[in-house]
């Protein structure tokens, strides 16, 4: 009887045991082959440089026990079959570069970009069509889809929303039927609204396949890190290319303005996106916070007004918004009825710290930029903290914070031109991972896009960071390099002067002006020395501007100073070579600058601008002075007057004719407009300051003097 009691007992303990198992209370691990718990982080959607983690359940993980029951039940299956339900496991929503990128498309050509040539009837949107002319006029781009890495639609996906006038419909069909589609692999689509009323999903109403995502207003429960890249959301009206200069034209100090913290814009009295700006007033005191919204929205919004709308609307007229805008320390971005807002890159232009309080908001090329250090992450369940967060910042900080909403701003958002070479960059960056650009190189001036890594993966060797490593170039031994464009023979060996340092002549191929500026192997050092055939300077002149220069290793620095100005009577812009206080270039004619800037000039810049100069054998000088400005967002620096220079080229028979040519000025005013409409604006600044030896011209004993010499000239 005993016995029986016992079998009794062990059976009951026994069938809790499956009980709990086949409920889920009880988790033995089966088998030891599953994932790490790297890569099951990876699985569902972990990542590191998000603002918000996605709360559980959203993409469930591929968990050991599952991995074990299929290969149990794909046993006898063919290998074929096999890899077809693998490959499924990594496909829509787990899709990682590794798991649905073709990288051997890029090993033949590099990272190169095809966009579709565009159907007949058609339309594309203005934003759209801004997206695919920056991609065209990019160093990316290619013509020919067998040399392309990543494809672009030119089918306009930018406007999901079906009560939009701009929605494409029948879309899935058409992508379909794209002979290149290839289930999206390899493609990118661009878009910045989904989903409609009420619920305004993510959904772009079309399956995406395989493609990369470059949205605006997505969340970090739909990003795919690695592979899908967040865009910022802009309007119609943002400039294709150049775009305009941020607002913060000093380091004001101390950085406080007028208000504390602003917004203004809809409340949404029902429906998602209303909880938190139907609760701004409780924190607006109509001082230094001051949170406007409006229910003058849409065709019925009186049939639904509460009874706070009439005192709202006549609070929200009392104030200019761009008066708010500009004279705010912070810029509440609460969410709209998509995550994303105008607001955000609105208070980015205009210096104003944004105060971001959209919950799961994956913010904007949030792989490369650290939005820590120029904006304040907020929590929209905790609305009513905000004010005294924001009073709690040192004003050191906020300094900080709006000085990097400035570079963030300039380098990356004023322009759709530079949203869309940021999204290219990105993505190139994981193709070519051994090449990619360091978290201080997105972040700091001049930023990822002018900080090419096919030149160098190593701080040291752009001139942008000495003053970060404390490196600076010395020459550890000068070479002379001629370049020999002439089209006359290169002299006999015995003909050319005994030097006691080496000369190198490279005889140009091309025989055009540009050549001056390719990134010769045989440049050794930092500080290149650019000299025309007819410049005169001392050893002492060229010690003295190479001392300046490695105090300004991002700049020109040199001798012979032009000007630019605007012609309000043509319109247009105007270059000057009179002597004057003011000045925007120092001419290459006799100046230093770094040697990456050879690499830029001849990689960065268009072959249709440089096609120009080279046919008019005029204007590579303004060139550089224009790029190198548009890098560095700072004037060159011009080192003691030398009359003698000016002096020297004047008394030339040879080349009295081209200075005083009026069809030499007249190149050199066309080449500004057309390259200043390239850049999209005007990069070049003025700058009164001339920089020359210490007791230059005082009464001092001579003894005393490092370059007397100087003030004899």
């Amino acid at each position: 009887m005993q016995a029986k009691k016992r079998y009794l007992l062990l059976f009951s303990a026994g069938a809790c045991l499956v009980l709990l198992f086949c409920f889920g209370g009880i988790q033995v691990p089966l088998s030891r082959r599953g994932p790490s718990r790297r890569d099951d982080r990876s699985l569902a959607g972990y990542h590191p440089g998000a603002r918000w983690r996605p709360l559980p359940g959203y993409l469930q993980p591929f968990s050991p026990w599952e991995q074990d029951r299929s290969d149990d039940l794909n046993e006898h299956i063919s290998p074929r079959q096999k890899r077809d339900t693998l490959s499924g496991l990594y496909t829509g929503k787990r899709c990682r570069m590794e798991s649905c990128f073709d990288f051997s498309l890029c090993e033949r050509n590099g990272f190169k970009v095809y966009v579709y040539p565009q159907q007949k009837g058609e339309k594309l949107s203005d934003s759209y069509q801004n997206i695919l002319s920056s991609i065209e006029g990019s160093r990316f781009y290619t013509p020919d889809p067998g040399q392309a890495c990543l494809f672009v639609l030119s089918l306009d996906t930018l406007d999901r929303d079906q009560l939009s006038p701009q929605y494409v419909h029948n879309l899935k069909a058409k992508i379909q039927s794209l002979p290149l589609w290839n289930g999206g692999k390899n493609h990118i689509i661009f878009n910045l609204y989904s989903g409609t009323w009420p619920d305004y999903t993510e959904d772009l109403g079309f399956d995406i396949g395989l493609a990369m995502l470059a949205k605006a207003s997505i969340s970090t429960e739909n990003f795919r890190p690695n592979f899908d890249v967040s865009i910022p959301l802009f309007s119609k009206d943002h400039p294709r290319t150049g775009g305009e200069r941020g607002y913060l034209k000093h380091n004001t100090i101390p950085p406080y303005r007028k208000y504390m913290l602003v917004f203004k814009g809809k409340r949404y009295l029902t429906g998602i996106g209303s909880d938190t700006r139907n609760a701004l007033y409780h924190v607006h005191n109509s001082e230094d916070v001051v949170l406007l919204t409006t229910c003058k929205h849409g065709k019925d919004w009186q049939k639904h007004k509460d009874t706070r709308c009439d005192r709202d609307n006549t609070e929200y007229d009392k104030y200019d918004y761009r008066e708010m805008l500009y004279n705010s320390t912070f810029c509440l971005v609460p969410r709209g009825r998509r995550l994303g807002s105008f607001r955000f890159l609105e208070a980015l232009q205009a210096a104003c710290v944004p105060v971001m309080l959209s919950n799961g908001w994956e913010l904007p090329f949030s792989e490369i930029i650290d939005w820590n250090t120029a904006a304040v992450i907020g929590d929209e369940r905790l609305l009513l903290q905000i004010p005294s967060t924001v009073r709690s910042i040192h004003q050191d900080k906020i300094l900080s914070l709006r000085q990097q909403t400035q570079f963030l701003w300039e380098a990356y958002f004023n322009s759709v031109e530079k949203i869309v070479l940021t999204t290219l960059e990105i993505i190139q960056d994981r193709v070519l991972l051994h090449t990619s650009r360091s978290n201080l190189m997105w972040n700091c001036l001049p930023g990822g896009l002018f900080t090419l890594p096919q030149y160098s993966t190593h701080l040291r060797d752009f001139p942008f960071y000495y003053a970060k490593l404390g490196h600076f170039t010395n020459f550890p031994f000068v070479q002379v390099m001629v370049l020999w464009n002439c089209d006359k023979p290169l002299p006999a060996k015995q003909r050319w002067p005994a030097t006691s340092v080496p000369v190198i002549v490279i005889e140009g191929e091309s025989k055009v002006i540009s050549s001056r500026f390719l990134p010769y192997d045989t440049i050794p050092t930092d500080a290149v020395l650019s000299l025309d055939e007819d410049t005169v300077l001392s050893t002492t002149e060229v010690d003295f501007a190479f001392t300046v220069w490695q105090s300004f290793p991002d700049r020109i620095v040199g001798y012979p100073a032009r000007s630019h100005f605007w012609d309000s009577n043509k319109e247009r812009w105007g270059y000057t070579s009179k002597w004057t206080n003011d000045y925007s270039m120092v001419l290459t004619g006799a100046a230093i600058y770094h040697r990456y800037y050879h690499y830029l000039y001849t990689t960065y810049l268009p072959a249709s601008l440089k096609t120009m100069v080279d046919q008019m054998s005029n204007c590579e000088d303004i060139l550089m002075n224009f790029l190198v400005s548009s890098v560095s967002k700072l004037p060159p620096i011009k080192v003691t007057q030398k009359k003698q220079y000016k002096e020297t080229m004047m008394g030339q028979s040879s080349r009295a004719s081209r200075w005083a040519d009026p069809d030499h000025f007249a190149q050199r005013q066309t080449c500004m407009n057309k390259f200043a409409s390239w850049f999209g604006t005007m990069p070049l600044v003025h700058s009164q300051m001339r920089l020359d030896p210490v007791l230059f011209k005082d009464q001092v004993s001579i003894l005393r003097k490092k370059y007397r010499d100087i003030e004899r000239l």
